[in-house]
């Protein structure tokens, strides 16, 4: 009879929730009447909004549960370096591109889409840049999103004991609803109170925990007894395979940020560029207290749940630490911040990749110009079809969140981050470069994911760093061979530079 009362109590929080995600999609579906609409909201974006939106999409289920379960499995030497290397990343993903890339895409044709800017920054007639983008926007944001689906599918088994089938229909059906009917603004609108539910289920969580465990010290030595230096990121025995390959590895996700589309194009619609900076401390603020709490619960729990967890469970850490520490209702209410975090980075995934479909392909590619209940159409069937790709994807019930993402995350960062980057600060970039160098990014993120460091250590190296540096030097060299000798570009690059400074 109790664990029935405690099983209605969550179903009741997790209706209220999903509840209230569909109203946001229904409430913003009648105020997209064209593409810029849809994918952009207008550029009409509040400072908070696209601070919070643009980290909780950034962070999604990878935060409360890959994140978490990584520094609960092994400590926390590659949970610290990598939320350095990412924490690194975002505050000059903010500083150093949000600005210029915003005041560059209305420069260069008013461009909604990070494909479509790049196409109109180096002026590419032949359309090959949106072509390549679209190929490798859908290959990686496939793989990204079927993340999202497993965190669902995770979080529903193992609150609910629902089939993993299941809880993957359930959570990709809600999300679907919500990001069809509203677009951007609905997604940022949920993203907006996914992040806020996150960050408030993280600390409440982490100061009890720390509590309960007799306080910080108490609370690391008892940890510490699972193994030697567990809680300390800076020791290593040399046992544990966590070396200088390994911490440079971990940093390397920080080079992923300036490469993401769903991060980026909420720098693109945000209202104002003087908005930009109270984002900036917004979003910083948001994502140092959220990720190093989402860290230090995992490895808490090492000494704090009653209950080990089971072999290969380890991602499931948070959710064993609500149930353990909350009521029922409280609990399901909190879990759906876990729900909250794969839903926000799943609907922007989908939102990107359906604009890099009917915009960057569709439309650029074939040369096609539809009219804007066309557009709208095309880009809703291309959402449901890659939902539909990613949910075939997350059917492998051994997939783990993090490998997931990692891998996601290293095509983005390798591929898009050096153009982003030269797009907007390099005069001599050209267009052939920018082919070259995103062909060669990406090719090398998929070769690479693919040898094993038992071959030879450096193919231990995560595989964002040796796609990143090649696609800037193949880049920056072709486009030097090449010489931009193009009138229009030039001109377009000098009246942007003095739009960022003025």
């Amino acid at each position: 009879m109790e664990a029935s009362s405690a099983m209605i109590q969550q179903v009741i929080a997790f209706t209220l929730y999903l509840g209230l995600m569909i109203y946001v999609g229904i409430r913003f579906m009648g105020k997209n009447a064209n593409s810029e609409d849809f994918f952009l909201g207008g550029r009409n974006l509040g400072p908070w909004t696209t601070a919070l939106s643009a980290e909780a999409s950034d962070m999604s289920g990878w935060m409360l549960m890959g994140l978490p379960g990584v520094a609960y499995l092994t400590g926390m030497k590659e949970a610290f370096w990598t939320a350095l290397g990412l924490e690194i990343g975002t505050y000059l993903n903010w500083l150093v591109v949000a600005k210029r890339l915003r005041t560059y895409s209305i420069t260069c044709g008013n461009s909604i889409t990070v494909p479509q800017f790049l196409t109109n920054r180096f002026k590419d007639k032949k359309h090959i840049i949106p072509a390549v983008s679209a190929v490798f926007i859908v290959l990686f944001f496939v793989v990204y999103t079927a993340s999202g689906f497993v965190a669902c599918a995770q979080l529903l088994k193992t609150v609910f004991d629902l089939p993993y089938v299941c809880g993957l229909v359930i959570g990709m059906v809600v999300i679907l609803l919500y990001t069809l009917l509203g677009g951007f603004r609905a997604v940022c609108t949920t993203d907006f109170i996914q992040g806020t539910l996150m960050f408030i289920a993280l600390i409440i969580t982490l100061c009890i925990m720390t509590a309960v465990l007799g306080g910080p010290s108490d609370a690391v030595q008892r940890v510490n007894a699972f193994g030697a230096q567990f809680m300390n990121p800076f020791v290593s025995d040399g046992n544990d395979g966590f070396g200088a390959l390994s911490i440079i590895s971990a940093l390397a996700w920080g080079l992923g940020y300036c490469g993401m589309p769903h991060i980026l194009v909420r720098f693109m619609g945000i209202r104002s560029n003087k908005e930009i900076k109270l984002s900036r401390r917004v979003a910083m603020i948001w994502v140092t207290i959220a990720m190093f709490s989402a860290m230090l619960v995992g490895a808490l729990a090492k000494a704090y749940l009653n209950v080990p967890l089971a072999e290969g469970k380890h991602e499931t850490v948070v959710i064993a630490t609500l149930l353990q520490t909350y009521q029922p209702f409280i609990a399901g209410l909190f879990m759906c911040a876990i729900l909250a975090a794969a839903m926000s980075t799943a609907d922007s995934q989908l939102l990107v990749a359906a604009s890099a479909f009917s915009e960057d392909f569709c439309q650029t590619l074939l040369g096609k110009k539809f009219e804007s209940k066309t557009t709208l159409r095309i880009s809703r069937i291309t959402v449901l079809v890659i939902a539909l790709v990613a949910f075939v994807i997350s059917l492998n019930e051994n997939s783990t969140i993090f490998g997931l993402v990692s891998y996601a995350w290293a095509g983005f960062g390798a591929t898009f981050g050096p153009l982003i980057l030269l797009a907007l600060f390099w005069r001599g970039t050209t267009a052939k470069g920018a082919i070259a160098g995103l062909i060669t990014g990406g090719v090398v993120v998929v070769v690479w994911h693919q040898l094993s460091a038992e071959l030879c250590p450096i193919f231990g190296v995560y595989e964002i760093l040796p796609g990143f540096i090649a696609c800037l030097l193949v880049t920056v060299i072709v486009s030097l061979l090449d010489k931009n000798k193009d009138p229009e570009m030039l001109a377009e690059f000098d009246a942007y530079k003095k739009a960022v400074n003025e």
